[in-house]
Order: C-alpha cells, then sequence, then structure tokens
C-alpha cells in the first residue's frame, strides 16, 4: 500500500513478511516438529531465540535483550502472537497476530506515537501475505477516524474512508475510480447521493 506511506503500515508489512515459519506443511505428520525462524530487523539472518513453554525471545541486534516475544497458545509449534520493539525503549510498538491459525500474521496493532496505546490496525483481509488494509486513529480519541483499503491487492490504495466527526460513520471517501493509482474522486456527506468531483488533473489533493 505504497500509496498511504504517511501511515506506518509500511513497517508493519515487512514484519509480516519477516515472520515466517519453515516446513509449516509437515507440522501435520507424526514426530515431525515445526521450526520457526525470524529475521525482526530484514538482514537477511535469522534471529537468536530462546524458546521455553511455549514462549520465544528473539533477539535481532545482538545485545542480549529481547527485540520480540513470540507466544505459542495452543502449543502446535506456530506462534500466534509477535510483539516487537524495534526501536529499544522497552516498550512494544507492534503486536503481530495469526488470528486464523494458518501460520501466516494477518494482524497488526500498533502504538506509532508512543503513548502505550494502540492507534492503527493493519489488515491482511485475504491472507495473501500483505497488508491490504490499515485502520488509524489519528486524533487519538480511541476510535478509528481513517480506513484505507487496498481492494485489488496490487499494493496500492483505492478507496480511503475518513470519519472527521467521530460519530462512526464515514463523512469523506477518497476513491481510485480507474485503477491507475491516483485517488481521484471524492465523496462527501455534503455531497447529494450519487454525485462526487474530481480535481482537473483527475487526482484529489
Amino acid at each position: 500500500m505504497s500509496e498511504y506511506d504517511v501511515t506506518p503500515d509500511e513497517t508493519d508489512a515487512g514484519v509480516e513478511d519477516e515472520y515466517t515459519t519453515e516446513d509449516e506443511s509437515l507440522g501435520g505428520l507424526p514426530g515431525v516438529t515445526v521450526e520457526e525462524t525470524f529475521d525482526l530487523d530484514g538482514d537477511g539472518y535469522a534471529d537468536s531465540t530462546i524458546t521455553a513453554d511455549g514462549v520465544t525471545y528473539i533477539d535481532s541486534d545482538g545485545d542480549g535483550q529481547a527485540d520480540g516475544i513470540a507466544v505459542d497458545y495452543d502449543g502446535d509449534g506456530v506462534s500466534d502472537e509477535l510483539l516487537v520493539d524495534m526501536d529499544g525503549d522497552g516498550s512494544f510498538e507492534t503486536a503481530v497476530y495469526d488470528t486464523d491459525g494458518d501460520g501466516v500474521a494477518d494482524t497488526f496493532e500498533s502504538d506509532t506515537d508512543g503513548d502505550g496505546v494502540v492507534d492503527q490496525v493493519s489488515y491482511d483481509t485475504d491472507g495473501d501475505g500483505y497488508v491490504n488494509q490499515v485502520v488509524t486513529d489519528t486524533n487519538g480519541d480511541g476510535y478509528a477516524d481513517v480506513v484505507a483499503t487496498d481492494y485489488d491487492g496490487d499494493g496500492l490504495v483505492d478507496e480511503i474512508e475518513i470519519d472527521s466527526d467521530g460519530d462512526g460513520a464515514s463523512d469523506t471517501t477518497l476513491i481510485d475510480s480507474d485503477g491507475d493509482g491516483f485517488l481521484d474522486t471524492v465523496y462527501t456527506e455534503t455531497t447529494p447521493e450519487g454525485d462526487s468531483f474530481q480535481s482537473q488533473t483527475g487526482q484529489v489533493i
């Protein structure tokens, strides 16, 4: 979703790509165990890990402190939750979940401003390994007010919905109507139903 770079979902998506499972297809065979590897810093080398009682501590930079903690709640050898602290401040800024148990992370909860409260959630709704929806609370009121969605999985945002008044309903919607990678149409709450506004260049500013 490169068009929506102002939000940190690219960082989240990177964590998703690096949270992998080796030989997952063998996990159901008797006597065969599933081995997980993690590369949180994306350097191409597996991070050091220590696992005990279903909890894996991940040290990506070799400083002896955990940059990530992965938890296997159901004991199937595949982590169901991954907490990440990549800035080294001692607080986990991102939580990664495999909500459907398929071995691929699909939900990312992030605290983008470091206040200890989740303000952005990214989803891989179609299970293709890439984030295609980002929900953000931009004003810190505890409610989502911006939703960016990539419906066709091409990595570009197709629609952004904005709830500027906090009533739970979108009052502005930006759409890429022709699939060229530019948001070219805007629908607003005050616009008569079925009408829209479009810039001269075809892009909403």
